[in-house]
């Protein structure tokens, strides 16, 4: 087994994440309106150091660089709340999948096919916080499907049907409606 799959799922996603952006570079587009692979980078930093950045943090995060960037975050986030184990996978994992297809998608690598770790990952966010995205589209409800025949509804029946692998659904829920590979039907 090599070292990369020897580590927890989350920690592969951000290893994976930063080959990805020192490959593509510091202007590469990304999913994330008016961000580069740099802010994306910078913003992955920032957000695992728990703290309020502003806009002026960002800018001083991006001036060291992508490549020290990458290098902060290949280290990984710091014990507190990030490592806690119960969090990390959820919190951590979730993030960097959303973050990794935000880099993928525009550059043109489309989805990761044949990854149920990563589908499993999806599926087990869209369960634990899928009725925020309910919320939005009210009074009707919300219902998931997967290929495989798995369902998840939040809210009443007779809503929104949206179908597709769980790692699009969860695209899809995130705000990357675009580029998120879904179908979306009427109940």
């Amino acid at each position: 087994m090599s070292a990369a799959k020897a580590l927890p799922l989350d920690a592969r996603e951000r290893a994976d994440l930063c080959d990805l952006l020192a490959e593509l570079g510091p202007d590469a587009p990304t999913l994330c309106e008016g961000w580069t692979t740099l802010d994306l980078a910078a913003h992955l930093v920032l957000r695992e150091h728990f703290s309020r950045w502003t806009e002026a943090k960002m800018t001083v995060a991006k001036a060291e660089g992508l490549p020290a960037l990458i290098a902060r975050l290949r280290t990984g986030a710091p014990l507190v709340p990030w490592r806690i184990p119960g969090l990390r996978a959820l919190l951590n994992g979730t993030e960097y999948l959303i973050h990794h297809e935000d880099v993928r998608r525009p550059n043109g690598l489309g989805p990761r096919t044949g990854r149920p770790d990563l589908d499993a990952m999806a599926w087990k966010a869209i369960r634990l916080a899928g009725w925020r995205a309910a919320r939005e589209l009210r009074p009707g409800g919300l219902e998931l499907r997967t290929p495989e025949g798995d369902t998840r509804r939040f809210g009443p029946a007779g809503g929104i049907v949206l179908t597709g692998r769980p790692v699009e659904l969860l695209l899809y829920l995130s705000g990357r409606r675009e580029a998120a590979e879904v179908e979306r039907t009427a109940a």
